[in-house]
């Protein structure tokens, strides 16, 4: 965990002390100062999460050392906790103009200086993290806002125009924009449009800036989508606020949409691992052949340069392909014997009733394409789609070549499973016709350089519920 850097400014080394003994509550490491000129050089110098200082200390003052660094960029965004024995509305109206984040007396300290360090610290950690796009044609009011969000903490991107900031779109997500509206090449009628029409960006809250005070103008840019209208010329703590209050509610609801789609999630991969058990319990073949097939298709995915995401995923899908089977009859999934055409058939069914049940899972909807498609054929003699070629979506390919390796080396009910090298000879006489062949090159490939032996080795301790636990 990266630990905090505070700096503590007090001219009295027993008052330093205290706040030292205060903050080991904190994962931090603090600095001492002993007056504001001390505490400006190393606050330029080097980087502090949070500056703690006294108002009154020889040299320089805290309130002179709080207004020098909230008037450089390079140190404008660290806040900083003011600490006196001067407490009066006068005392406290002086610190926060001079930019101070917070302000507490020294009687106070004891018992509210590690819920204001907490709450600083998170605050600074949740504005440095987001992207304020503004636009305005006037370099002065991009000017001011900018360097008054700055002080906040928060990242900010200037645009000129409407059009000038949707190229900065393209390249770049903000978290709030705010826009003028009266603007040569595109105006800020046309950006709000633009921004809602967007499928990416119309969750941005969207603020107007404007000199037009016309309600009529209000109330076609907030039908348009945007969040607040504010008229120039605004105060910029009113600015500060309101981004604060925006930004903060949009967190809450985010975090809470998150907990609801996560409580959902946990609730239905729980069901699937009941539905897994409940298939490995009626078959104990299906355990062993979907942790291979998971095992050998994460790899192969690896081997070929995927991603984490697309190895874990390809992983998850390899052990849920068979999911379906838990809907077919234990006479026609247990039997010893060659199935009928018509059992065949029945069998037929698994792939879409395992897209049936992972459908409903928004998490799971990249494993749906693979547990559908898994037994397509590249000549398009498959089931259940018959889909050809580049139809059959790729980790469904990857997923096949596993699937079929590990069928015909296995011990099944019917007959015991071939050697590896009789195995491989039939899928390279497949390749092409029934298996990708792209993917059966990828599977030589990996078996040549004795991945399958790491990957038994693997296999001993794979667990199909642990796995569950990587779906995002």
């Amino acid at each position: 965990m990266t630990r905090n850097q505070i700096l503590i400014v007090d001219d009295s080394r027993m008052v330093r002390n205290v706040i030292k003994g205060y903050l080991d509550k904190f994962t931090c490491d603090t600095t001492e100062a002993n007056n504001g000129e001390m505490g400006l050089d190393l606050a330029l110098n080097a980087h502090f999460d949070l500056i703690i200082t006294d108002v009154e200390m020889p040299v320089k003052s805290g309130i002179d050392m709080c207004r020098e660094l909230k008037a450089d960029p390079s140190t404008r965004a660290i806040p900083i906790l003011m600490i006196s024995s001067f407490d009066s509305e006068e005392d406290i109206h002086k610190g926060f103009q001079a930019g101070a984040s917070a302000y507490l007396s020294k009687g106070e300290v004891h018992s509210q200086i590690y819920d204001s360090v907490e709450r600083l610290l998170s605050k600074s950690s949740f504005n440095s993290s987001k992207l304020i796009l503004v636009v305005d044609d006037s370099s002065v009011i991009r000017h001011l806002v900018n360097t008054e969000l700055s002080k906040a903490g928060y990242c900010i991107l200037t645009a000129v125009n409407g059009a000038d900031a949707l190229e900065k779109l393209e390249f770049h997500q903000p978290d709030l924009i705010l826009s003028d509206i009266d603007m040569p090449v595109m105006n800020g009628f046309e950006l709000c449009e633009a921004v809602q029409d967007h499928e990416l960006f119309k969750s941005i809250p969207f603020i107007v800036m404007s000199t037009n005070s016309d309600r009529g103008h209000m109330q076609r840019m907030l039908r348009r989508g945007a969040q607040a209208y504010l008229v120039k010329p605004f105060n910029m703590d009113q600015l500060t606020i309101l981004v604060d209050k925006l930004l903060s509610d949009q967190f809450v609801m985010l975090l809470k949409d998150r907990e609801r789609l996560d409580s959902e999630r946990r609730l239905m991969l729980s069901t699937i691992t009941s539905l897994v058990t409940a298939l490995e319990a009626r078959d104990a073949y299906t355990k062993g052949h979907s942790t291979a097939v998971a095992g050998i298709a994460a790899a192969l995915a690896e081997f070929s340069g995927a991603s984490s995401q697309e190895v874990q995923t390809i992983l998850i899908g390899g052990h849920l392909h068979d999911i379906g089977k838990i809907g077919i009859s234990d006479t026609i999934l247990l039997k010893p014997d060659c199935l009928t055409d018509k059992e065949f058939s029945c069998i037929q069914q698994h792939p879409e009733i395992g897209a049936s049940i992972l459908s409903p899972v928004d998490s799971l909807a990249d494993i749906v394409p693979m547990v559908r498609c898994h037994h397509e054929r590249m000549d398009g003699k498959g089931y259940p789609n018959g889909l050809k070629g580049s139809q059959i979506p790729l980790w469904a390919r990857i997923t096949a070549v596993a699937d079929t390796f590990h069928a015909l080396t296995s011990n099944r009910p019917y007959r015991t499973g071939m050697k590896v090298e009789n195995a491989m000879q039939i899928i390279d006489d497949v390749r092409g016709t029934q298996l990708c062949p792209d993917c059966v090159d990828l599977f030589m490939e990996w078996l040549s350089r004795d991945n399958f032996q790491k990957f038994a080795e693997w296999d001993e301790t794979g667990s199909f519920k642990d796995q569950l636990m990587f779906v995002d």
